[in-house]
């Protein structure tokens, strides 16, 4: 398959493997597109690994679950007290609520006005897979974290890297209720069995084994078992961390409570795991990232992500090929993917979700969303950031947005973001540095009749080679 020309693939270098094009990010591109993606897989937007949950957010996090305690154990007794404590536990709890909307304003601005469009769409689809939504107060709280310290430090390295600091941080452990796993001949389970532990709901949880298998490794078809989910969520029993009780400086600290651990040997989709305790649960994670059903699976996920909601199998076969040439060396995958032909295609498959297409709106003027009001209406489109509808995570397929609804919400936005964007810039300049190549001359001609400024601008916002990419 040849390649399109040099124009177009600058166009497709922003547009399709970036966030949108920002203003003079095309011609940045158009000396040698794909080297300037590869540029980006060794250049990111992180400072680097951090501790799993930041003092000031274990601090917050402290002092509203100490505050929510107190308040809830005196409402329970019909204690007048719980009317003295309310106070105390609102101001808690807006400490912490402005912290995640302090997450979720940072990471919009980030891929707004990124030059790094590439890794910043590469960081979000890992954010993307290894999904935790939100659903309570404190689970919310980790997930801007989770994404600093356990997803952007290892989205160019070994996937088995990733794989493992994913599955053993907080906000996983919390969101697949790993925390209450218990062996049922752990030496836990046999003291509580003696009644001689604080009785309180534990048993053996699979959620997590469960969606590390279906979801994160070899896939729902990667062959194995219930008996291996049971097994390997066995293996995973005593994984947890240290909870909001612990000294500050340890908050979110991972760490293998052995005492919760069920013993023997495991035997996960046949290999069978002499090792014990901690060991074993990360030898059967190393594992599953080796296997070649894991590399098939991710790798048509990735080539649905970029370039089609049905991909090419050879672009599949590409990137499968080099991650196990390579022993799941993402920043090898990422370079098979710019490399490849099949990811130029010059029409645009994929319909861009709700986040994509403010992002890109934002990065065609080289602006940001300032305040938390500026993402408010991606909860009207059903993309509230930190709330994917399950461990699956959201939805990039065009049948999940290409809706009606979808679309009218898209132009309610338009209308009301455009006059205040464009100010006095020409929009058919702003559409030719946003589309390069890929602007079609009816778009063009629609843009520059507009009858103002704001809704040239709109037109092209909701035009087709917009929307898409």
């Amino acid at each position: 398959m040849a390649l399109p020309d040099r124009e177009l693939q600058a166009a497709i270098a922003a547009t399709r493997f970036g966030l949108g094009a920002r203003p003079g990010e095309i011609a940045a591109a158009r000396g040698d597109p794909q080297a300037f993606l590869l540029a980006q897989t060794r250049r990111m937007d992180a400072s680097g690994p951090v501790r799993a949950l930041p003092r000031e957010r274990a601090e917050a996090l402290q002092t509203f679950r100490q505050a929510q305690a107190a308040f809830l154990e005196a409402n329970q007794r019909q204690d007048r007290k719980a009317l003295d404590l309310r106070p105390e536990l609102n101001a808690a709890r807006s400490v912490l609520r402005d912290q995640i909307t302090a997450d979720v304003l940072e990471r919009a601005a980030r891929g707004a006005t990124t030059e790094a469009g590439f890794a910043e769409r590469w960081a979000l689809f890992w954010a993307n897979h290894f999904s935790v939504g939100a659903g309570n107060f404190v689970r919310t709280a980790t997930i801007g974290p989770y994404e600093a310290a356990a997803i952007r430090p290892h989205v160019f390295g070994r996937f088995a890297d990733l794989l493992v600091a994913a599955e053993t941080h907080p906000a996983m452990l919390i969101y697949l209720d790993q925390n209450g796993s218990v062996g049922p001949d752990s030496p836990l389970a046999q003291r509580m069995a003696r009644g001689k532990a604080t009785q309180r709901q534990v048993g053996l949880n699979e959620n997590l084994a469960r969606e590390i298998l279906e979801l994160h490794t070899v896939g729902v078809d990667g062959g194995y078992t219930q008996a291996d989910v049971t097994e390997f969520a066995r293996a995973l029993t005593g994984l947890t961390f240290r909870g909001f009780n612990a000294p500050t400086e340890q908050v979110g600290e991972t760490y293998f409570r052995q005492i919760a651990h069920q013993p023997g040997p495991r035997s996960v989709m046949g290999v069978t795991y002499e090792v014990e305790g901690e060991a074993q649960a990360l030898a059967i994670l190393n594992d599953l990232a080796a296997r070649p059903q894991t590399a098939r699976f991710i790798s048509r996920k990735i080539a649905r992500h970029f370039v089609a909601d049905d991909p090419p199998p050879a672009l599949v076969a590409r990137l499968e090929a080099a991650w196990r040439k390579t022993d799941g060396a993402l920043d090898q995958v990422a370079a098979a993917l710019v490399t490849s032909p099949e990811a130029w295609a010059p029409e645009p498959a994929k319909f861009k979700t709700p986040y994509e297409f403010m992002v890109s709106s934002w990065r065609a003027v080289g602006g940001a969303p300032r305040k938390p009001a500026d993402l408010s209406m991606l909860t009207a489109m059903g993309h509230r950031p930190f709330y994917a509808p399950s461990p699956e995570g959201w939805p990039d397929e065009a049948a999940a947005w290409a809706t009606p609804d979808g679309v009218i919400k898209r132009l309610v936005w338009t209308q009301d973001y455009a006059p205040r964007a464009i100010g006095a810039a020409d929009p058919s300049k702003i559409a030719v540095e946003a589309l390069g190549a890929r602007l079609r001359p009816a778009t063009a001609a629609a843009v520059a009749r507009a009858e103002s400024r704001a809704e040239g601008f709109a037109l092209l916002l909701m035009s087709p080679e917009f929307q898409r990419r």
